[in-house]
């Protein structure tokens, strides 16, 4: 189906994408601003890249694709500096060469819709995109089982009987997986 009804659905879900992505993003910064922790301001990054990649507007000329590979090589180069205090950051390495592999692959032009979004076959390697996508729906179920997990076994009673959320973990566990299932949909519209 084509026409109005079609570009109206993909430009609210895109912008919905892009609200979810700059939340995550905002709730990161304001962690990484409590704790001057270096994963938070990762993901910090990783939320606001994401929602500007999100964004359904060709701004510009073409000036995002070089600017998003460059800042999500950087974030590359940090995951892979993180990885030497152990395996728990190679997440972060995923995802930032997924952007740079989107932001790459977007600045080509190859299927991209009116919306500068990528669409179809042309994308990118089917292998590739097909490996991210197994990856990233993996993390998406993994991690909402984890956060329904914790939400159930993870409240504190109170003197009263009743449970009080655990705080703030299941806060950031929400927020790597809205930021997963956002990196899900970007990969399905390649």
């Amino acid at each position: 189906m084509h026409g109005p009804a079609t570009s109206l659905s993909t430009s609210v879900s895109a912008w919905l994408l892009v609200l979810l992505c700059a939340v995550s993003g905002a709730y990161c910064l304001r962690r990484a601003g409590r704790s001057g922790g270096g994963a938070a301001a990762g993901e910090a990054a990783m939320g606001f890249g994401m929602a500007l990649m999100a964004v359904p507007l060709r701004l510009g000329g073409g000036w995002q694709a070089p600017v998003l590979g460059a800042v999500f090589c950087g974030a590359a180069l940090h995951a892979l500096w993180l990885l030497r205090g152990g395996p728990h950051h190679a997440h972060h390495l995923v995802g930032s060469l997924t952007m740079v592999y989107m932001a790459l692959a977007s600045g080509t032009g190859a299927g991209a819709g009116p919306s500068g979004h990528l669409h179809g076959q042309g994308a990118g390697p089917p292998l590739l995109t097909g490996l991210l996508l197994l990856y990233y729906a993996g993390y998406v179920v993994l991690g909402g089982a984890r956060l329904v997990t914790v939400g159930g076994t993870g409240a504190v009673a109170d003197a009263g009987g009743a449970g009080a959320p655990a705080g703030p973990a299941q806060v950031i566990r929400a927020c790597r997986l809205a930021m997963g299932i956002g990196m899900l949909a970007m990969l399905l519209t390649m």
